[in-house]
């Protein structure tokens, strides 16, 4: 029986890992297609970013309601909801004849999304509460989460380019079904803590609203401006619905997001540290796909193949070896090398990007130090974040760390994507043709996400500590459990 346990745990995060991979697919998988999206639909070029904006606005701003309901009902059924939710819109995006119906049906898929996301993180650790095991476990999540961006790159491509762009939301229709059956034989039927007799349906309201403003404010900015009056505008009252929610939810017996939580040292610092790396890591992804099309001349397929050094690097740490690394030389040691690795990566390929770069060796080497420092400090600073975390608060903080990453990432690629088209507008002005002036935006670009990088390594140095430094006597009992 226990035997029987185990295999099915492990079969458990195969079905949620499938999961995460069809959410990190549909990030870049419909980035690909926007030109054919466009053109078939006939979106301007002002509204075909609301396919991105759509489903990026409902994602983020539901995670934390998302997570906390996994608390109070379950978080199997918070997943298997998410992601008959994310499945059945995707059939919508596909069938999509015009703007709205996209768009709409976008809106429904990163409601999905975010539904399911908020249970994955809180699903493995539940499932795996021994240390060693919750590492590997994680380190599965992290293969998937790093590569899937490139992967999407390269189906996004051949779908597109092969049968078009309706198939990138067909694709997730038999995965999404053999998620959900799956998922129904193996995830554990958790009840929850119970939603009790006090709803905080008016906290619920204001974080989730708070959230969305925040977002939007974010994605519109790289249109308006950071300093526009209407960034700053929505800023302001995403700011002051967010002070509204903290002061109800002190004040209010049953809260949605219990204050203790954001008294855990180690889940605050790891956010704030995996939100910097992201700023830079995703947001860079993104610029240097940009980069590779739009100034090597590279088709989809093709750019998406350039990232392999990184995403077959990722791979290898994440089968096992990055464990084995962490049990010997600690978390924190990890963590400090994979920043640091990262931060030459993006600086090496800051410094030979170029028109006529040869993507052999500088390019190529610079993807393969990203991978390294992402297979080795994405999967640790996941634990590190939910090591202190009591179970039944697994759900709200998995969804603190997945706001973490949605946010950042909004903000890193509205503000790489200013800096880029700003410096390229520069550029272009002093007399640069269009590829140069195009080259020295991304290469500005590529600069600010290193630099981005490093303060996350710097905050790491200055104030992470290894879950027996710092964690109550339960945590460092766990702790000593793990090998020297």
């Amino acid at each position: 029986m226990i035997m029987e346990r185990r295999d099915n745990r492990w079969l458990a995060l195969a079905v949620v890992c499938m999961g995460q991979l069809m959410m990190i697919l549909d990030a870049t998988i419909v980035a690909v297609a926007l030109p054919a999206i466009k053109t078939d639909l006939q979106f301007s070029s002002s509204s075909l970013t609301w396919v991105m904006n759509a489903y990026l606005i409902a994602f983020g701003s539901f995670l934390l309601l998302g997570g906390r309901l996994g608390d109070l009902i379950g978080r199997t059924r918070m997943f298997l909801t998410g992601i008959a939710i994310f499945t059945g819109a995707s059939m919508l995006c596909g069938f999509a004849s015009s703007e709205a119906m996209l768009i709409v049906a976008r809106f429904v898929q990163g409601f999905g999304a975010a539904a399911a996301a908020s249970a994955i993180l809180a699903l493995i650790v539940v499932e795996f509460p021994d240390a060693r095991e919750r590492v590997k476990a994680m380190s599965a999540y992290t293969f998937v989460s790093v590569s899937g961006g490139s992967i999407g790159l390269i189906a996004g491509g051949l779908l597109t380019q092969g049968l078009n762009w309706h198939w990138i939301f067909f694709i997730n229709l038999p995965l999404g079904i053999l998620a959900f059956v799956l998922g129904r034989m193996t995830l554990a039927r958790d009840e929850g803590i119970g939603l009790g007799h006090d709803i905080d349906v008016l906290g619920s309201f204001l974080i989730t609203a708070s959230a969305m403003i925040g977002i939007y404010a974010i994605v519109g900015s790289e249109q308006y401006g950071l300093g526009s009056a209407r960034t700053l505008g929505l800023g302001a009252v995403a700011a002051a619905m967010l002070a509204g929610f903290l002061a109800l939810e002190r004040r209010i017996a049953n809260p949605i997001l219990p204050l203790e939580i954001l008294r855990l040292r180690s889940l605050m610092i790891a956010c704030g540290v995996r939100a910097l790396m992201v700023c830079g890591m995703w947001a860079s992804f993104f610029v240097g796909a940009l980069y590779l099309e739009r100034v090597r001349g590279m088709t989809p397929v093709a750019a998406g193949a350039a990232f392999l050094p990184q995403t077959l690097t990722v791979a290898i740490f994440s089968l096992g070896l990055t464990a084995r690394l962490t049990e010997r030389f600690g978390q924190r040691r990890m963590l400090l090398f994979g920043l640091t690795v990262l931060v030459a990566g993006l600086g090496l390929f800051a410094a030979v990007l170029g028109p006529t770069t040869a993507y052999f060796p500088g390019l190529f080497v610079a993807y393969a130090l990203m991978g390294i420092g992402a297979g080795t400090s994405f999967m640790t600073l996941v634990t590190l974040a939910l090591a202190e975390v009591p179970a039944a608060d697994a759900g709200i903080a998995s969804g603190l760390v997945n706001v973490s990453v949605q946010i950042s990432a909004a903000l890193g690629l509205a503000v790489l994507g200013t800096i880029a088209s700003g410096q390229t507008n520069r550029l272009a002005d002093q007399g640069e043709t269009a590829v140069h002036a195009l080259s020295g935006g991304y290469q500005l670009a590529f600069v600010v996400a290193a630099a981005s990088v490093a303060v996350a390594l710097l905050v790491a140095a200055l104030w992470v500590r290894g879950p027996g430094e710092v964690a109550p006597a339960r945590v460092r009992a766990e702790a000593g459990a793990e090998p020297a």
